[in-house]
Formats: C-alpha cells, structure tokens, sequence
C-alpha cells in the first residue's frame, strides 16, 4: 500500500473533504462538534457547496493556511486530509485576535464559543507569538482507516516540522491520542475540558493537547523547549 501526501488542488477540495466530513461523522465525538459548528446541518449537498466555496474564497486571501491531501497512489483517490496554518514568522498581538464565530447567532454561537473559545484561549496561552505549525483538522476516510493512510500523514507534517524547525502542535480526540503518541508527540501538562452540559455528554470531556517537536530540538519537553524559546 502506497500513499503520497501531497497539496490539495482548487479543484479538489470538495474530495478532499468528502474524507474530512466521512471521518468526522463516522466518530460520535467528532461528529458532536460538527453539529456544534454547524447546528443547521452539513449533510446536505447545498451545504456542502457553500462549504467549498466558502473554503475556495479563503484560500484567496490566508498567508498561513495549507491543505494537504493522502492520496491512494494505485487508484489516484483522496483517502485523508489535514488542515493546518504554518506560522513561519512571528505575529503580533492583533494579528493573533480571535476572528469570533461569524456565521452563527444567539444560543447557537453562544454554544459554538463555549467550545472554541477555550481551545483558542490555550493556544495563545502555550504559543503566544511563536512560530509553529497548528494542526486544525486531521482525518482519514472510514473506508481506508487502518491502512497507513493516517501515519502517512502524520509523518509528512512531522518532515515538515524537522524541515522548517518548527514544532506541531495539535488538539487530538482520545481515540486518536495514541496513534500521535507512537510517532513521537508528546501529550502536554496543560489540558482543555469541555463541559458535558455544553456537549450534551454524561461527562465532561477532557482534549488531548499535543506536541511533536523538531528534531534538533532534542530530547526535551515542551516545557523546557518554551522556556529556551520565549
């Protein structure tokens, strides 16, 4: 089984998030955070229209963010996706302001915010200023999990991160926690809990925050590679 990882192509972005959408709804958790951020559905084919040309009008302006496409070598399809901004210079205080949740209103985006504020809030926490390299989304059609599409990726992100000496940094699910464990991520002290009140879960849910760092980092951790690196 061969893979490439490659950069999605304008006209391939609504395969490319046929995986991202598939993976999301086959994962209850993940398909619970789908229906937080877009709670007037995403199934439907208008909506998946205005999605990719919605994504289509942001790649014409983003300095930073990248898609990266897992291709089936043998039979040319887009079995995986990720999603990241790669920060290869520092950025002020402005350009790090939380945009908010433009495309809700009322209890809907009140919700939504409860969720993403949090994640934000931690990532300016950890990061600041810095350069790295923020994985937004991270996914693996169903059909073709468990053949090495999902470490492909991740190992494309971390020659990447060696290549341009920045660290990756990603919120993991639980289940997926240890697929980034094994390929070298180190899960940090600092943690995020959502709400089950907020999920509409039997129990709060707590995110795995996680670290791969370059390899001339060495053997540290994030806490000491921070303190080096203000």
């Amino acid at each position: 089984m061969t893979f490439a990882v490659l950069p999605v192509l304008i006209p391939e972005i609504r395969a490319a998030y046929d995986a991202y959408f598939a993976a999301f709804v086959a994962d209850p958790e993940c398909r619970r955070l789908l229906e937080i951020l877009f709670p007037d559905g995403f199934g439907s084919d208008e909506f998946r229209k205005a999605h990719t040309d919605g994504t289509r009008a942001w790649w014409n302006h983003s300095e930073t963010q990248y898609t990266f496409k897992c291709v089936d070598t043998a039979t040319s399809e887009i079995v995986g996706m990720t999603l990241c901004d790669i920060f290869v210079k520092p950025r002020s205080g402005e350009e790090r302001k939380n945009p908010g949740i433009g495309w809700l209103q009322g209890e809907q985006k009140e919700r939504c915010e409860k969720v993403l504020n949090p994640l934000w809030d931690t990532r300016e926490k950890l990061w600041g200023g810095r350069q790295y390299i923020y994985v937004h989304a991270f996914a693996v059609d169903p059909k073709h999990q468990g053949r090495g599409a999902g470490a492909a990726l991740v190992k494309a992100l971390i020659a990447l991160s060696d290549q341009s000496n920045l660290p990756i940094y990603l919120e993991s699910s639980p289940p997926t926690e240890g697929l980034y464990a094994k390929l070298g991520f180190q899960r940090l002290k600092e943690s995020v809990i959502h709400d089950a009140a907020v999920l509409g879960t039997d129990k709060d849910v707590e995110v795995p925050l996680m670290v791969k760092l370059p390899s001339k980092a060495g053997n540290v951790s994030f806490e000491e590679w921070a303190a080096a690196n203000p």
